[in-house]
């Protein structure tokens, strides 16, 4: 059963456009990530979600209700602020218990819930504590215990964890997961952080300038991205521009690399002389240092079986990340990088040779309008 449903949802601020015809749904029991750079619109959705923000088109549906002109107490959904937005004149169980107050939920029953979701998110002992003793963690599981106080159908959350230190954002996303998959509340999560989306997300929505670019589960996306936005939002890459020099079934593709190879793509569209990006993964690379007597000149096969293509650079930096090293290398006219884990042990200084592998088809392509080539 679908939970939520937006049709064609465009919001505006005077002549801003802050999202543009967004149309997606979201099923019961779902925890959906909507994900991308700050002002892309994600945020706006989830107001508008809420009731907080009236579509200038559109319809907004929750539970197979339209609640597109309903104000926000109408709408069986909650929502956690990014900055927590706890009163700070009452206790936290107070502040838990203070949404059922609103329902006219009588005072014992509404403690007993209270207590109870406070349990849920492990910080029951602090109930007749102020918000203003708590420290960043415990207050935004306050105001997680808050909002699910009053089982929403659906809950909504504005990156709730940003304002938490790296650790204990990592501990609070496994805990958030843990919650949901006890309470099954189906539950809409927007962040701009790919790893947090990565690690929660059942299925993740992509946006860019108010537009949903592409939705998917987490992994589907990452390996089968739509268009380049997408391909360099979600992590760390690198791009090649190349000219085509043969068109055709697998194109030949020139690249600042000083190789040739042939793309397995399709290229009747593409022209000779046009530009194709390609994109290649760190991890999609492999590096090792050259052995005696082995070619240094970039080679690849270019018939149509299988090939692998190699070619030798010059180490300009390294930098150590903890459990791997990003080394740059600089390769005929372009520059690239790889990260090899520290395990592997690997030793490198800037002004070594490297050689550098990989297969075309662990490749991702691009034309010039950054749609992806297939």
């Amino acid at each position: 059963m679908t939970m939520l449903e937006l049709d064609g949802i465009t919001t505006r601020y005077g002549e801003l456009t802050a999202v543009d015809n967004v149309s997606l749904r979201v099923e019961t029991g779902e925890l959906f990530c909507l994900l991308g750079p700050s002002g892309c619109g994600k945020s706006t959705i989830l107001r508008t979600v809420a009731g907080f923000e009236t579509p200038a088109a559109g319809r907004v549906s929750i539970g197979g209700t339209d609640v597109t002109d309903r104000p926000p107490h109408e709408r069986d959904c909650s929502i956690v602020f990014q900055d927590w937005a706890l009163f700070p004149d009452k206790s936290v169980l107070a502040n838990v218990a203070f949404g059922l107050k609103m329902q006219g939920v009588g005072k014992t029953e509404r403690r007993e819930r209270a207590r109870e979701r406070l349990e849920l998110v492990e910080i029951a002992e602090y109930a007749d504590a102020a918000p203003a003793a708590l420290s960043g963690g415990q207050k935004q599981r306050v105001a997680l215990a808050r909002s699910l106080t009053v089982d929403p159908d659906l809950l909504l959350l504005d990156e709730p964890l940003s304002n938490l230190d790296r650790r204990l954002r990592e501990t609070m996303q496994l805990e958030l997961t843990d919650i949901h998959d006890r309470l099954e509340t189906t539950m809409v999560y927007v962040t701009h952080d790919q790893n947090e989306a990565f690690t929660l997300a059942d299925r993740m929505g992509v946006m860019n300038d108010g537009r949903l670019v592409q939705v998917g589960e987490p992994a589907t996306v990452y390996d089968d991205p739509r268009n380049r936005f997408v391909e360099s939002f979600l992590g760390s890459t690198n791009f090649l521009s190349c000219r085509v020099a043969g068109a055709g079934d697998r194109p030949m593709l020139e690249t600042p690399l000083g190789v040739r190879f042939r793309a397995p793509i399709d290229g009747a569209d593409l022209a000779v002389d046009e530009s194709v990006v390609v994109s290649l993964r760190p991890e999609r690379l492999t590096v090792e240092h050259p052995t005696t007597g082995s070619r240094s000149e970039p080679t690849a096969v270019e018939d149509g079986g299988a090939d692998t293509v190699t070619v030798t650079g010059t180490v300009t930096e390294t930098i150590h990340r903890g459990s791997d090293v990003r080394i740059r290398l600089s390769v005929g006219d372009a520059d690239l990088f790889v990260e090899e884990p520290v395990a592997t042990g690997l030793t490198v200084a800037a002004g070594d040779r490297l050689a550098l592998r990989w297969s075309p088809g662990e490749a991702v392509y691009f034309d010039t309008a950054g749609e992806r080539c297939r």
